[in-house]
């Protein structure tokens, strides 16, 4: 159920989490700024997928609602870990539940709690577990081999961020360019998603 349309390069820094995406369209017609890989939960936390785009929609809008409890019972933001924990056990529990079916996705889910730095991977079974640096996709294998020789704790953002457009690299067919990639990072400021301007500029150093 994952790895039908997208492959993804993730990786954690010392200062923050890079997550990359291709977009795919089926068709040169297709208006891209309408199609998105990535959404923000909350300030700190992005979630991107690998599989079944209208079920992605559906977990995202579960996500923000699980988050806006939390918020609104408690005053904060919900940690990271605990918004894995929940999304995690709507997964698993469509697994066994009557009338319905697994949801189609793989997620990646990157956020920061308390100056720590989280990237998360949740499969169709409700299984969960943390990365250092991870890729999804039909091309998973190649991008975790890249990422196993390139990878290193000291990684800046910056140096993270190019990484993790190298792995996208990797498994990406005909030519990569601002409209059909996506990067988000999260830092101790916030989520946010890389605009066109500054991911071409990242792609024009790496040329």
């Amino acid at each position: 159920s994952s790895g039908i349309n997208a492959e993804y390069g993730d990786i954690k820094s010392k200062t923050g989490v890079v997550l990359a995406a291709e977009k795919k369209t089926k068709s040169l017609l297709y208006d891209d700024t309408t199609i998105t890989k990535m959404e923000m939960i909350t300030k700190h936390c992005g979630i991107t997928y690998s599989g079944m785009g209208p079920d992605f929609r559906i977990l995202v809008r579960k996500a923000r609602k699980i988050a806006q409890q939390y918020y609104l019972q408690y005053d904060e933001e919900i940690p990271v870990s605990q918004l894995v924990q929940r999304i995690a056990y709507v997964m698993q529990e469509y697994t066994h539940s009557g009338g319905v079916r697994p949801f189609g996705v793989s997620l990646l889910v990157a956020g920061f709690d308390d100056e720590v730095p989280y990237l998360v991977q949740c499969d169709p079974s409700g299984a969960y577990f943390a990365w250092k640096a991870t890729a999804m996709g039909k091309n998973h294998i190649n991008g975790k081999t890249f990422l196993e020789k390139r990878y290193n704790a000291d990684l800046e953002l910056e140096d993270a961020v190019h990484t993790a457009i190298l792995t996208l690299k990797e498994g990406f067919e005909g030519q990569m360019t601002e409209d059909n990639i996506e990067i988000g990072i999260s830092t101790t400021a916030g989520f946010r998603k890389l605009t066109r301007s500054e991911i071409k500029d990242y792609l024009a150093a790496l040329n």
